[in-house]
């Protein structure tokens, strides 16, 4: 069985800008379980708000200890299949370095890291943001993986930030140890233009997190790839799929 940092070192290799890793989140063992039985799958990401929604929770209430408990049960899964797994750790919490410690502990060797304070709600400071970015790596190293890739989402844009102030926030991520960067479009509905995809893959060397919307009408694996970009994410996108369908059969079943 590989080693965790071997895990890690693999997961960054997945990174490659134009031939992107392609992460379909997972939010528990059954999910877990689905993606990893599919021949193509190279490594598995959880997505915070689809595991808060399995408490009946919003995102930002779900603690700590109840999104380590959903990776663990994704963990599990994925540990048979001998590929990496990178959890979605919300802003890292009161103690980043206890919170990174916990999830190399169940199993994880990458994860996602916002530059929100989900206490307050308020976007951090660029040197604080830096600073607990830092503190995660060295968590990391110290816990024997000293490869940990982490994906360090900014939600500038959701605060009536710029594309140019995401670029500074996310070269700044990337020269503390980032191995990509998020640019989060905002819950309002802002999103990200095509234009200004180009313009982040430009500004990071291809080192960007693009989240994928399945639906129509949004750029496609191919476009995306086309672009540059090193990693397509779905977030909570097969969750809401899966509900849509369960929904959908369980009103046929109950109007019958």
């Amino acid at each position: 069985m590989a080693s965790l940092n071997t895990l890690a070192q693999d997961l960054r290799a997945l990174h490659k800008p134009g031939e992107p890793l392609i992460l379909g989140n997972v939010y528990d063992g059954a999910t877990a379980s689905i993606v990893t039985s599919l021949p193509s799958v190279k490594a598995v990401a959880t997505a915070s708000f689809a595991i808060a929604a399995t408490y009946g929770l919003n995102d930002n209430d779900m603690t700590r200890e109840q999104n380590l408990a959903g990776i663990r049960k994704v963990a599990s899964v994925v540990s048979k299949a001998g590929v990496p797994l990178t959890a979605d750790l919300q802003d890292g919490y009161d103690n980043v370095k206890e919170t990174i410690r916990l999830a190399i502990e169940a199993g994880a060797v990458g994860c996602n890291l916002e530059d929100v304070n989900n206490e307050t709600e308020e976007l951090r400071a660029v040197d604080d943001a830096v600073s607990r970015i830092k503190s995660a790596l060295e968590a990391a190293a110290e816990a024997g993986v000293p490869d940990f890739a982490l994906n360090a989402r900014t939600d500038v844009l959701g605060f009536g930030g710029t594309i140019d102030d995401a670029i500074e926030r996310g070269n700044a991520y990337l020269a503390a140890g980032a191995n990509t960067v998020f640019v989060w479009g905002g819950p309002k509905g802002r999103g990200v233009a095509r234009e200004e995809i180009v313009q982040l893959c430009e500004a990071f060397d291809g080192r960007l997190n693009v989240l994928k919307r399945i639906a129509p009408g949004f750029l496609t694996v191919p476009e995306l790839k086309e672009i540059g970009v090193a990693r397509i994410s779905v977030g909570p996108g097969l969750y809401l799929a899966g509900m849509n369908a369960f929904k959908e059969a369980a009103e046929k079943l109950l109007s019958s």
